[in-house]
């Protein structure tokens, strides 16, 4: 599925990009510059920049149109979703949540981590950037349906 979603984004890029000659500096939308001849052209987005390759394009449509996934946020969650919001130790009283994130940071993280593993498993999540960055599989087909 990540193939499919990103040979789609890249189209979307495509779409959305002109080719550009950084040679002559002239747009080339026939694929070849009428100047020099070039097919060896960058990808150009008015007011955003001009590199060449589509990943750069992929990123700047992703970062201004959707909304990174914040797994932490959502991690916790699911987590408020599962155990009680107070968890009592003799006669105190915590917060669950903090109690858990405090007392085993390490703990935390693992579960944290499983979490990540699982949605993008799932299908539910998607990185293009190697991990650092998730989106929601659903919400980048709502864009390609769109465009």
């Amino acid at each position: 599925m990540n193939n499919e979603i990103f040979e789609q984004l890249k189209e979307l890029a495509f779409k959305r990009s002109i080719p550009f000659c950084y040679s002559c500096y002239k747009e080339a939308p026939t694929g070849l510059c009428k100047v020099c001849g070039s097919d060896d052209l960058m990808r150009l987005v008015p007011g955003v920049g001009c590199e060449y390759g589509t990943d750069w394009v992929i990123k700047h449509i992703l970062e201004t149109e959707l909304t990174a996934v914040d797994l932490e946020e959502e991690f916790e969650e699911s987590i408020r979703q599962c155990y009680p919001e107070e968890t009592q130790v003799g006669w105190m009283t915590f917060d669950t949540l903090k109690l858990m994130k405090e007392n085993d940071p390490v703990g935390w993280h693992c579960a944290l981590a499983d979490y990540e593993s699982q949605e993008e498993s799932e299908g539910n999540i998607i990185s293009l950037d190697g991990g650092s960055t998730f989106y929601k599989v659903h919400c980048i087909e709502t864009l390609l349906f769109s465009n």
